[in-house]
C-alpha cells in the first residue's frame, strides 16, 4: 500500500510498539491517530510528529470511548484506512489459584474486549468507504499455555479468533483482517515479565528481544498486497522468511 495520505489509527500508542508504529507510518506519509489512556504522552508524540498526527485519550476496554476515538478521527481526517489494535497488558503475572479476579478480568477487558470494540467501531467507517485493513497484535501465547499467563494466553487466543471471524464475515466487504505475532519485543512489557521471574520468557536476556521498530516495519508491510496470503491469520515475525519479506532479517 502507498501509505501517503492514508489514515492510520494505533491503540496503545504511548510507548513501545505503538509509538514506533506511529512514527514509522508518519515517516511514510500517513496521517496517524495515536490512542492511549495517557493523554500527556501521546500528545507529546503527536506534537513531535507534526500536523499529520493527532492524539486521542481513550481506554480501549470502554466501547463508548473507542467509538468516540473513531469519531474524532473521522472529524479530523475524514476517513480511516488502517486500524492497529495494539493496546495490551500482561500484569499481574500469577498462577491461576493466586490470580486476583478483578485484575484478571481487567486484562480480558483490555486484551480481548478492547480488540472487539476497535474492530466493531472501525467496521462501519471502512465498509462505507469500500474497505480497510484491521491488524491486531497477536502473540505466541495465542497458541499454547505459558506458566503464569492464563489471562494473557486466553485473551490472545480469543483475539486471534476475532481476527478469523472478522475475515470470515467481512473479507467480501473489502476488510483485510490480519494478526501480527512478533515474538518477544524490547518494550516495557518485557521488563514486567522479567520482574515476575515466572516461566522461561522471564529468563531471556534483553538482547534476545527484537526492537519495536522491526514490528512497525512489519505492520507497514502487512498493509500491502504481498500480505494478502495471510488474511484471517497471524503473520509470524519470528519466521525467517517473513523477516526477509519485511526487510528486517
Amino acid at each position: 500500500m502507498n501509505l501517503k495520505s492514508k489514515v492510520v489509527m494505533i491503540t496503545g500508542a504511548s510507548r513501545g510498539i505503538g509509538e514506533a508504529a506511529a512514527r514509522a507510518f508518519a515517516d511514510q506519509g500517513a496521517r496517524v491517530v495515536l490512542v492511549a489512556r495517557s493523554q500527556e504522552r501521546i500528545a507529546q508524540i503527536a506534537q513531535e510528529i507534526g500536523d499529520a498526527a493527532m492524539a486521542v485519550a481513550a481506554d480501549v476496554s470502554d466501547n463508548a470511548q473507542v467509538e468516540a476515538a473513531i469519531a474524532a478521527c473521522i472529524d479530523k481526517f475524514g476517513r480511516l484506512d488502517v486500524f492497529v489494535g495494539n493496546a495490551g497488558v500482561i500484569e499481574p503475572v500469577a498462577h491461576m489459584a493466586d490470580a486476583d479476579p478483578e485484575a484478571w478480568s481487567k486484562v480480558i477487558d483490555i486484551n480481548l474486549k478492547g480488540v472487539m470494540w476497535g474492530m466493531r467501531a472501525a467496521l462501519p467507517v471502512m465498509t462505507a468507504q469500500g474497505g480497510g485493513t484491521i491488524i491486531t497484535i497477536s502473540s505466541g501465547a495465542a497458541y499454547g499455555p505459558i506458566e503464569g499467563w492464563s489471562h494473557y494466553c486466553a485473551s490472545k487466543a480469543g483475539a486471534l479468533m476475532l481476527t478469523k471471524m472478522l475475515d470470515k464475515e467481512y473479507r467480501a466487504a473489502g476488510i483485510r483482517a490480519l494478526g501480527l505475532s512478533p515474538g518477544t519485543v524490547a518494550t516495557q512489557m518485557q521488563r514486567e515479565i522479567k520482574a515476575s521471574g515466572i516461566n522461561p520468557v522471564s529468563q531471556l536476556a534483553w538482547e534476545d528481544h527484537i526492537p519495536p521498530e522491526w514490528v512497525a516495519q512489519c505492520l507497514m508491510w502487512m498493509c500491502g498486497a504481498e500480505a494478502d496470503a495471510y488474511l484471517g491469520t497471524d503473520v509470524m515475525l519470528r519466521e525467517d522468511d517473513i523477516r526477509q519479506k519485511v526487510g528486517v532479517a
